[in-house]
């Protein structure tokens, strides 16, 4: 009897589901795409401009043999459940594997689930669907437009710059670095002071005088303050609040990647592998389960039966007073909501349990998941926030600090929190409100320029504009570096001079394209067309007609970037040698091609130099066949031919004129019968 076929995008997956669907299904795997765009047509875009943008999809190299076993699976079995991932992306995937395995309307289900366990995945053969053609279309759409735009800049970059690439999101996020780069050089630091007073138990700082604002420009006026001081302060006001201190939301892609940053130094590659092998199964005592749910996320919306398993497991480990509530944050317009935020699939799997199982990497990331997931759900912690403000002749000086009361879901999270709140005294044990200080002092600061970009920082600035997804952000920091555009140094980026100079001259023609403003309204539009408001070839159209005009154009007009030339002289024409570049790298060659086609030959002598050509007045120099074996020809080739397996001498016939070769003690003719 004929299995039913599941089709899953990860071979990992695949053991891990086929384990709870039992004998009559088979769960097979697409290893993720399996059809792109072809590189044939107009510009090699694999796109149809002409015919309403319609796409040219190919097989992907290597994939050939993986479409024909798919095929005869399929032909085998007796339904399909397509279940490729619950984003965009997947959908996309789904509808190639339909398209390209024949699949028929009776006899597919698309599937969807969030979380890799076994009462989710068989729960999602209820609600199987057929494939959303709208997030189909979405997606297909921001491939075209990647394509269009990468390949376009791209070639453009190449010939005008020595930049490799340009991209719809890249070249954005590249501009954000580029931008502040030049904002810090720009900055004009500036020295301040700053006046503390020394207590037993805690410092002051100078805030106002007479209850304004003051700012210390000099070392006099420092030095004249201090000299107004004297060392008692009366408490002018003291001011205590309760304060409720609010846990994080569970975490969404783009704060998982900035966490795992910052706390575990993990670039976000890594972090999205580890999150993906935590998702896709890990080999139990007694199971084979996913940890997390799908780690691709914009929303921190939790499941309502994780809600409520999560608060009876609070109320059993940490009693009633720590049970709290659903965290929550103004929807903004570029998030999807597709699917829940990135928690464990059950809390009752403690980090503790299943750290024997796991590498360290993945423990310390899924440590980190499991606690903001369980703190999101914990209750406030409440802090007795306390302002005192002491004067001095007219200077006021302040001190904050703060005394946990209750400590909530700081519980469970505390190690993940920064703490900087400094305990006050208790101000009531001064008599009459009066303090001496020990002593008062000045220091001298500079202000500094705004920071460069971490890796962290730059993906939070890319969610906070709206550029980019989830999935994206790793790949487009990625390739930033590939690329050389930035140098990472001390975990900052660092715009290299290429990378700046690829930003100025996409500035100069592309400014209304690669842009924030575009790029975030272009999201929206695929939005649109997710939600079937928009038609996508509407979106492809208004584009390209205000896109290609601008590249024309700066294929006509951009400057050519001059070959940096290395200070050494062509040895066959005299014309300086420059640096070039190909697919294959960098290369030395003469400035003067086509002309002359000289290429330095790195790591290699270069060629023995003989004679003058008799031909043709070219130089004779020593070359070898593929063989290895000697002989000496013109440089000039192809067109002088001149070539002898003798080595020519600086003398010439005396019965022909022709130049004489050697080989051993004989000299003869390379013409003639001249020999001697």
């Amino acid at each position: 009897m004929s299995k039913k076929l599941v089709i899953v995008e990860s071979p990992s997956k695949s053991k891990t589901i086929e384990k709870y669907l039992g004998n009559d299904y088979k769960v097979v795997s697409s290893l993720g795409h399996i059809r792109d765009l072809a590189t044939n047509g107009k510009y090699g875009l694999g796109i149809d401009i002409d015919n309403n943008f319609k796409p040219n999809y190919e097989i992907i190299k290597g994939k050939k043999k993986l479409v024909t076993d798919l095929k005869k699976e399929v032909k085998d079995a007796s339904y399909v459940y397509l279940a490729t991932d619950p984003d965009r992306e997947g959908e996309a995937i789904s509808w190639h594997l339909y398209d390209t395995l024949g699949l028929k309307e009776n006899s597919y289900k698309r599937i969807v689930f969030n979380e890799i366990t076994k009462d989710v995945i068989l729960g999602s053969f209820a609600k199987a669907r057929d494939i959303d053609d709208n997030l189909v279309k979405s997606q297909e759409t921001r491939r075209m437009l990647d394509r269009i735009i990468g390949f376009r800049l791209s070639k453009l970059m190449q010939s005008k710059t020595g930049g490799k690439s340009a991209g719809r999101v890249q070249s954005v996020a590249l501009k954000l670095i580029v931008d502040r780069e030049r904002e810090i050089e720009a900055f004009i630091p500036e020295d301040y002071y700053e006046i503390d007073a020394i207590f037993n138990e805690f410092e002051a700082k100078l805030d106002t005088y007479k209850d304004k604002k003051i700012e210390i420009k000099t070392e006099a006026e420092a030095k004249d303050i201090i000299s107004k001081l004297s060392d008692e302060f009366k408490i002018s006001k003291l001011d205590k609040q309760l304060k409720n201190k609010k846990a994080k939301p569970p975490y969404i892609t783009s704060t998982l990647q900035q966490d795992a940053s910052t706390k575990l130094n993990f670039v976000s590659k890594k972090t999205m592998m580890l999150a993906q092998k935590l998702y896709e199964g890990v080999s139990l005592k007694d199971e084979t389960v996913g940890l997390i749910t799908y780690m691709r996320t914009d929303s921190i919306r939790l499941s309502d039966e994780f809600i409520r398993m999560t608060y009876g497991y609070i109320k059993n480990t940490y009693g009633d007073d720590y049970v709290g509530y659903v965290k929550t944050t103004k929807k903004t317009d570029n998030v999807q909501d597709a699917h829940e935020a990135i928690r464990p699939t059950s809390i009752y799997r403690t980090p503790e349990t299943v750290k024997p199982y796991l590498s360290n990497d993945e423990y310390k990331l899924y440590k980190m998941i499991y606690f903001r997931a369980l703190a999101s759900l914990m209750k406030d912690a409440k802090v007795e926030a306390t302002t005192v403000v002491l004067d001095n002749n007219d200077y006021q000086f302040k001190a904050t600090g703060s005394i946990l009361v209750f400590d909530g879901y700081l519980k469970v999270y505390s190690d993940y929190e920064e703490n900087s709140d400094v305990i006050l005294p208790d101000f009531s044990k001064y008599p009459n409100g009066v303090l001496k200080s020990n002593e008062i002092n000045y220091t001298m600061h500079t202000t500094k320029p705004p920071a460069r970009y971490t890796e962290s920082k730059l993906i939070k600035e890319m969610e906070t504009l709206g550029i980019g997804r989830p999935s994206t952000y790793a790949t487009t920091v990625g390739i930033l570096s590939e690329r050389g555009y930035v140098k990472v140094i001390d975990k900052k980026f660092h715009p290299t001079e290429i990378g700046i100079e690829t930003t100025d001259k996409l500035q100069e023609y592309f400014k209304d394209i690669i842009n924030v403003d575009y790029t975030k309204d272009m999201e929206d539009d695929l939005d649109k067309i997710a939600d079937g408001n928009l038609v996508y070839t509407k979106l492809l159209t208004r584009f390209y007609d205000e896109f290609e005009p601008k590249v024309k154009d700066a294929f006509s007009h951009m400057e050519r970037k001059p070959a940096e030339e290395t200070g050494e002289l062509c040895p066959k024409c005299g014309s300086p040698l420059v640096i070039k570049k190909s697919k294959y790298g960098k290369f030395v060659a003469c400035s003067n091609y086509p002309d002359c086609k000289y290429i330095k030959q790195e790591g290699k002598d270069e060629p023995k130099e003989i004679i003058p050509c008799p031909k043709c007045g070219g130089m004779i120099i020593e070359k070898k066949t593929r063989k290895g074996k000697i002989f000496y020809g013109c440089n000039n080739y192809p067109k002088c031919e001149f070539a002898t397996w003798d080595e020519p001498i600086n003398e010439t016939c005396p019965d022909c004129g022709s130049i004489l070769t050697k080989k051993g003690k004989k000299i003869k003719c390379s013409i003639c019968n001249y020999e001697k």
